[in-house]
């Protein structure tokens, strides 16, 4: 499973940007990559474990703004194309999961 975050959250101000800058770390620091400017990633190896990384992005969301949290299947993950100028490059691949048996 993967989990999306999208957010625009506003940057006028000194203490939007401090509040902006707030948030992007936390979510970094949940283990979420950057995709695109205002678009993070992470891999999750159980629904369990997305659930618990929602509520962990909820948490962090800022008073203002707005912030979109959404849950693919690694499969639906495969099938993206990322695009760089004239170059396609493949995703990175999905972590492998560990086998206990």
């Amino acid at each position: 499973m993967w989990l999306f975050v999208f957010f625009d959250l506003p940057t006028s101000t000194r203490e939007y940007r401090r509040v902006y800058s707030g948030f992007r770390k936390h979510i970094m620091a949940d283990g979420f990559n950057m995709l695109q400017y205002s678009v993070y990633t992470r891999h999750c190896a159980s629904r369990e474990s997305m659930h618990v990384h929602m509520r962990r992005v909820q948490k962090f969301v800022p008073k203002e703004g707005q912030v979109t949290i959404l849950q693919i299947t690694d499969k639906q993950y495969s099938g993206m194309i990322n695009i760089l100028g004239r170059v396609r490059e493949a995703l990175a691949p999905a972590p492998s999961q560990l086998e206990l048996f």
